[in-house]
């Protein structure tokens, strides 16, 4: 029998146009208890394209909880209730594009949309002003920052927001006149164990040793010969260490087929996670970084010059970090203490690795990862992140 989330997601601007910002929660209807958070704030926008945004990053998150369940949503915007559902036509040309977007997360006839007074949608809403907020101060929304779930008075909180008091809790017991965030890598032994992100780059495929840009936007190749012998050596070298507890794996091809063979060895399931597909590269799918610079040069400098550039018709730097630190958080939650094997590409690898480093975007280009090589990263309750290990390819020698 198939799981049932309820998703509830609001967005706001103060303008109209204006900053603007959204939340969105999934629920356990059973329990209450609160699965997911997200919020962000997006610049300047209309409270009906925040609304949108919303809705998309509660499916998205409920999908990557379960992308095989039922979702009931729950919103106060009537407008977004009645066009998802089909009774009312969507004439404004910035929602059309994150309406096709949000009906293409779950098929629709999984997902049922319910209008509910503004006072039934508190979480959400406060996630939305939290982002807002977050965002008049020059920064974004962070998890452990947020008070929605108990300003709203649910009735239980998430396990990252559990953690994150946790986390304060414990910053409030050190010194006055000592550091309120430790080092990373220094943090007092009673935080616990961390949560290890083992990350494995995926196999080669017949595009990999050709240089050619492949994201998730493309052919979506399986492995190559080589890559199958690569998946192999690696699932060895894992099954020896032994500390694996759980495979995660980006949706696409080359990684699930990976993460299958590494968990057959270690008797493991695969979970899918939609945020760890590489990069959508778009109108340079299938092309090597000459042919790129040939046909589209400006494209081309762009990119190079912005983490928010992206290939036409593809998805930028920018975009991909906000999805990969989502479903960084939300596995946080799920396996704290344990130690995880997230099986997806180059971009989420590096990203996963310089968010963890604090290092600005242009990082991505200054770091090599080689098809089926390892890198680890440990997280700790206080929300210091310590990089253990990058690029490791001895098991493949």
């Amino acid at each position: 029998m198939a799981r049932t989330f309820i998703v509830e997601a609001d967005g706001g601007s103060r303008g109209n146009p204006g900053p603007a910002g959204y939340g969105a929660v999934v629920i356990d209807p059973e329990t209450g208890e609160t699965l997911a958070e997200a919020a962000e704030y997006i610049g300047t926008a209309t409270n009906n394209v925040a609304e949108y945004r919303g809705l998309l990053a509660g499916l998205r998150a409920a999908h990557a909880l379960d992308p095989e369940a039922d979702v009931r949503v729950r919103m106060d915007s009537k407008l977004v209730v009645e066009q998802m559902s089909g009774r009312w036509k969507i004439k404004h040309p910035d929602m059309r594009p994150l309406a096709a977007e949000a009906r293409g997360v779950f098929p629709p006839s999984r997902v049922t949309y319910e209008w509910i007074p503004r006072e039934e949608n508190k979480h959400a809403d406060r996630l939305a002003n939290e982002a807002m907020d977050a965002g008049k101060a020059g920064r974004q929304w962070e998890p452990r920052d947020s008070r929605a779930g108990l300003d709203a008075g649910g009735p239980a909180r998430s396990a990252a927001a559990r953690a994150a008091d946790a986390a304060a809790e414990a910053a409030e017991t050190e010194s006055a006149d000592g550091p309120k965030t430790p080092p990373a890598g220094w943090a007092p032994a009673d935080l616990g164990a961390p949560t290890t992100l083992v990350l494995l780059r995926h196999g080669e495929t017949a595009l990999t040793p050709q240089k050619r840009f492949s994201g998730s936007g493309g052919s979506d190749p399986e492995l190559s010969e080589a890559g199958h012998r690569q998946a192999a050596a690696v699932a060895a070298a894992l099954a020896a260490r032994g500390t694996v507890q759980a495979v995660v794996s980006s949706p696409l091809k080359r990684c699930r087929q990976t993460a299958e063979t590494v968990a057959a060895r270690l008797g493991l399931d695969v979970r899918v996670d939609e945020g760890l597909r590489e990069t959508d590269f778009g109108a340079w799918e299938g092309l090597t970084f000459a042919e790129v610079q040939e046909r589209h040069p400006e494209d081309l400098a762009a990119w190079l010059g912005s983490a928010k550039a992206a290939p036409t018709g593809g998805e930028s730097f920018a975009s991909v970090a906000r999805r990969v630190a989502l479903s960084r958080d939300k596995l946080l939650a799920r396996y704290a203490g344990r130690t995880v094997l997230l099986v997806t590409h180059v971009t989420p690898v590096k990203t996963l690795v310089r968010l963890a480093l604090g290092a600005p975007p242009d990082s991505l280009f200054r770091m090599e990862l080689s098809a089926a090589s390892l890198s680890a990263v440990a997280y700790y309750s206080d929300g210091n992140a310590s990089v253990r290990l990058l690029n490791e390819t001895a098991h493949l020698r």
